[in-house]
C-alpha cells in the first residue's frame, strides 16, 4: 500500500505511518509532499492521501486521523486506545486529554526541528512510538520514583502491608526503620508526597495516614514531616552558614515565605527573629 500526506509531519502524520506499518501493512510506502501537490501526486503514484481535509482518512469532529485509522481497521488493542488520546491531545494542542500529550508534542517538535528530511524524520519517530506503545501495553501503571528516600519508604511500607497479621508486632519493624530513614534524610530537601506514596502502594491515602500516626507520636504523615523540618531548621539557624532562603530549600519548604509562616506557627517567632536571638559563639 502507498500513502501520501503533507510535508513536515509532527504528530498525526508520524503516528499514522507508525500505526500502518506496525498493525496494518509492514511494507507500506509513504510520501511527503507540499500541500497543493498531495492530491495530484496521490493519483499519479496510486497512493491514498491522509491527514488532509476532504479525504477519507482525516479528522472527524474532535478526533484526529489516528482515531479514524483505529476505527476503520477495527484495531481493538487496548494499548492503541490508550495511545489515541495522547496522540489526539498532542496533535490538537489539547493537553488535558492525556498527561503524556504535552511531552509527545515537545519531543515531536524538537525531532522535526532537528531533522529537515521528512523520510529520515519518520524513521527516527518509529522507535519513539514503539516505546510509547510498550509503555501503554506493559507499563501504564508503573511510576518512576526519583527520590531514593521515597523508594525506601515504599519498599518498607509495602513489605509491612504484605506481612500476615500474626507477623505484625505492637511496634512494627517497618515503623522503626521508616523513622530512621526519614530522620537520616531530613537534611536532603525531603519531599515525600503522601498522595504519590499511596498511589505507588495502591492503597487509599486515608489508610496510610491512619496507620502512620499510630507509630509516629500520634502525628499525621504531614505533621511528622513538618516537625522534623522545623527541628532541622532550628539546627541550621544556629549557624550563619546558610541564608534563610537556603534553609527553606534544605528543609523542603516551597519557598522562604512558606518556611517563615510554618516556622512562626510552630515556634512563635520568625526564622529571622530566632536567628537574632541565637547566642553568639
Amino acid at each position: 500500500m502507498r500513502w501520501i500526506t503533507r510535508e513536515r509531519p509532527k504528530i498525526d502524520r508520524l503516528a499514522c505511518p507508525w500505526l500502518i506499518r506496525r498493525f496494518i501493512d509492514p511494507e507500506a510506502e509513504f510520501f511527503f509532499v507540499p500541500y497543493d501537490q498531495v492530491l495530484p501526486q496521490a493519483q499519479a503514484l496510486g497512493a491514498t492521501p491522509f491527514d488532509l481535509p476532504e479525504v477519507e482518512f482525516t479528522h472527524y469532529d474532535d478526533r484526529c486521523t489516528f482515531d479514524y485509522f483505529l476505527e476503520k481497521y477495527a484495531l481493538d488493542d487496548p494499548a492503541l486506545h490508550l495511545l489515541a488520546p495522547i496522540v489526539r491531545g498532542a496533535d490538537t494542542d489539547d493537553h488535558t486529554l492525556a498527561s503524556q500529550a504535552a511531552g509527545l508534542w515537545a519531543i515531536s517538535a524538537g525531532l522535526a526541528y532537528n531533522t529537515p528530511n521528512d523520510y529520515e524524520l519518520l524513521e527516527k519517530a518509529m522507535p519513539i512510538y514503539d516505546a510509547l506503545y510498550s509503555w501503554a501495553r506493559y507499563l501504564p501503571h508503573e511510576r518512576h520514583t526519583q527520590s531514593p528516600t521515597e523508594r525506601l519508604f515504599l519498599r518498607v511500607f509495602h513489605d509491612y502491608l504484605h506481612k500476615p497479621p500474626s507477623a505484625k508486632t505492637k511496634v512494627p519493624s517497618w515503623a522503626q526503620e521508616l523513622k530512621a530513614i526519614i530522620q537520616d534524610q531530613i537534611d536532603t530537601n525531603l519531599s515525600l508526597s503522601l498522595k504519590e506514596i499511596s498511589e505507588g502502594l495502591d492503597i487509599h491515602p486515608a489508610y496510610l495516614s491512619r496507620e502512620f500516626s499510630k507509630y509516629f507520636n500520634n502525628l499525621s504523615f504531614g505533621e511528622y514531616i513538618r516537625k522534623l523540618r522545623i527541628e532541622k531548621a532550628l539546627e541550621l539557624l544556629n549557624s550563619p552558614s546558610h541564608s534563610l532562603a537556603e534553609i527553606a530549600y534544605l528543609t523542603g519548604f516551597s519557598d522562604q515565605s512558606h518556611f517563615t509562616r510554618v516556622f512562626k506557627r510552630h515556634t512563635g517567632q520568625s526564622p529571622a527573629e530566632y536567628r537574632k536571638n541565637v547566642p553568639k559563639k
